[in-house]
């Protein structure tokens, strides 16, 4: 049984998503990410960079010792090979995913992230920020909206993959970063068929009561991080 470090945000539903979709067992450790959990020197040694969501699987392919993977983009293809699901086996197919997954970790993923915190978050409201972050994450809209078009199923061709399950977690907030799918009807058709999804929903589910508003404190311990801190945080858990 894979042991699951998460907490309900975009990154870790990736991972929720990917093993009920392949109805992989797996057991769910909450990482509460308001409360510190992430600088716990147990979970550090999953998790170097102290970011959920990680797994460790006990069983992978071929035998020896269990393997632990933090890193979202890195999981999706481990469990993809693992079951040989979600991921062509043909080199560019498999490529055409690669490529789109890349583009979710590099550009949707981080761009998506600085959107929603200083529009929603920032303790003071930077217009050149909101509109920075507001266009670029438009802008992916608009790409992913294009490629929606010309391949007219999923993100990377006619085939359901790791690429779609790594970009919905973060086009579903779009009501966040004040975007109307009204202006990316592609995106809007992909996102109704995926919701659809059996898996997705109970993806999706997996400790959906914890998700709340944010009190200060959490807050602080989210955004202010530096190396100083989480290794006085780390130390303070032990």
């Amino acid at each position: 049984m894979i042991d699951l470090y998460y907490w309900p945000t975009p990154n870790g539903w990736k991972i929720s998503i990917m093993l009920e979709e392949c109805g992989l067992p797996y057991r769910c450790i909450p990482v509460n990410i308001g409360q510190g959990d992430q600088f716990k020197p147990e979970f550090l040694a999953i998790s170097p960079n102290n970011r959920m969501p990680a797994i460790v699987d006990p069983d992978p392919p071929g035998g020896g010792a269990p393997v632990a993977l933090f890193e979202s983009g890195a999981i999706l293809a481990y469990l993809a090979e693992k079951t040989g699901r979600f991921w062509p086996t043909d080199l560019r197919g498999r490529y055409q995913v690669m490529q789109w997954l890349m583009w979710q970790m590099g550009g949707l993923g981080p761009m998506s992230g600085q959107n929603g915190h200083f529009r929603n978050y920032a303790p003071e409201k930077v217009p050149y920020a909101i509109d920075r972050y507001g266009r670029e994450v438009n802008r992916l809209y608009g790409v992913l909206d294009g490629q929606l078009g010309r391949t007219q199923a999923f993100v990377a061709g006619a085939e359901y993959s790791i690429a779609d399950m790594a970009i919905l977690p973060w086009m579903r907030l779009h009501e966040a970063y004040e975007i109307s799918l009204a202006e990316f009807p592609h995106v809007q058709r992909w996102m109704d068929t995926l919701m659809a999804r059996p898996a997705v929903q109970r993806g999706l589910a997996l400790l959906k009561d914890q998700r709340r508003t944010m009190t200060d404190e959490q807050r602080k311990v989210l955004f202010g991080q530096t190396a100083e801190s989480v290794r006085a945080s780390a130390l303070a858990q032990q």
